[in-house]
C-alpha cells in the first residue's frame, strides 16, 4: 500500500471514506462484509490494467465512473462498498496504483469498524502488531507466508490455525488477506501498515476532553451521547483537568477541535478588543 502522499490523493480518499463512514451508519448495514467485498474490488482492481485506466482517467466524467461502477457492482458486492468505490473513482489519482491502494485502505477501515462495534478496536491493534512480529521473527513461518508457488488456501488455513482462539475475529479476517493477497509486500509489512489504519481509527473513536473541573460519571455519559450522535458512530470520553480553562470545554477527535472554554473565549475577546 503506498503512502498517498499527494494533497489530490489523501483529499480524494478522505472524500470516499466520509461517504463509507455514512454508508456504514445506516442501519442494518454489515461493516465486516463491506470489508471483504471491498478486498474483493481490490483484487479486481490489481488484476485488471483496463479497469484501473477506465476509472482513474481524467478525461471521463465522475458521474460517469460512478455510475459504471454502480451498474457493474451492484447486486455483487454490499451497497456500502458500492458507493464507497464509486466516491473513490471521482477522486483524482495520479496512477492506477493510487485507486488501488485507497481501495484497500478503505477495507481495513470497514474491518476496523466492525471491529468498533465488537468493542474490539483496542484488541485488533494490539493482535495485528503481536501478529506481524511473530511473522518477521520467526524465518520458517515468514517464508511459508511469502511462498506463493503453495496454494492461497494453505496459506489462510495456516494463520487461522495460528490465531484459533488467541486473536479477534476481525485480526484474523485481516491476517488472513495479508497471507493470501500481500499485493507484493511481505504480509508482516503489510500488517504493520494496517496496524496505523487501525490506530487512526481508534485515535478518531476517543473524544480527548479537557475540563476546568472533573466531570461526574452522568457528565461524561451524556457527552459520550452527544458525540456518539454527532459523528454517526461510538465515542469514547478521555477527560483531563486543566483549572486554566477557567470554565467549559476543549474537545479534540481526531483532526477536529471543538474548544468552548471561558479562557479561550476570553482571549479572544481581548484580541477584538486590542482590534
Amino acid at each position: 500500500m503506498s503512502e498517498l502522499d499527494s494533497g489530490a490523493a489523501r483529499t480524494s480518499l478522505a472524500a470516499a471514506q466520509q461517504v463509507l463512514d455514512a454508508q456504514l451508519a445506516t442501519e442494518g448495514s454489515d461493516a465486516g462484509r463491506t470489508g471483504e467485498d471491498l478486498f474483493a474490488v481490490t483484487s479486481l482492481l490489481d488484476s485488471t490494467v483496463a479497469l484501473r485506466r477506465a476509472l482513474t482517467d481524467p478525461a471521463r466524467a465522475a458521474s460517469a465512473k460512478a455510475e459504471f461502477v454502480r451498474r457493474t457492482l451492484s447486486g455483487r458486492i454490499s451497497p456500502a462498498a458500492v458507493e464507497a468505490v464509486a466516491a473513490l473513482t471521482a477522486g483524482r489519482w495520479a496512477a492506477g496504483r493510487d485507486l488501488t491502494d485507497a481501495c484497500e485502505r478503505l477495507a481495513v477501515v470497514a474491518v476496523a469498524v466492525q471491529a468498533e462495534r465488537s468493542g474490539h478496536l483496542d484488541a485488533l491493534e494490539d493482535e495485528l502488531f503481536r501478529f506481524s512480529r511473530t511473522i518477521a521473527g520467526n524465518p520458517g513461518l515468514r517464508d511459508a507466508l511469502a511462498d506463493r508457488a503453495a496454494p492461497e488456501a494453505n496459506r489462510a488455513s495456516l494463520v487461522s490455525r495460528l490465531l484459533l482462539d488467541r486473536a479477534t475475529p476481525e485480526a484474523v479476517q485481516l491476517a488472513r488477506r495479508a497471507a493470501t493477497a500481500p499485493r507484493g509486500l511481505r504480509a508482516e509489512r503489510l500488517l504493520e501498515q494496517w496496524v496505523d489504519v487501525v490506530a487512526q481509527r481508534r485515535q478518531q473513536a476517543v473524544a480527548h476532553v479537557v475540563s476546568a473541573a472533573p466531570l461526574s460519571d452522568a457528565q461524561r455519559e451524556r457527552l459520550s451521547a452527544a458525540l456518539t450522535r454527532q459523528y454517526g458512530r461510538a465515542i469514547r470520553v478521555n477527560v483531563d483537568v486543566d483549572p486554566e480553562l477557567v470554565g467549559g470545554l476543549r474537545i479534540s477527535i481526531g483532526d477536529d477541535v471543538i474548544d468552548g472554554s471561558i479562557s479561550t473565549r476570553m482571549e479572544e475577546a481581548r484580541r477584538r478588543l486590542a482590534g
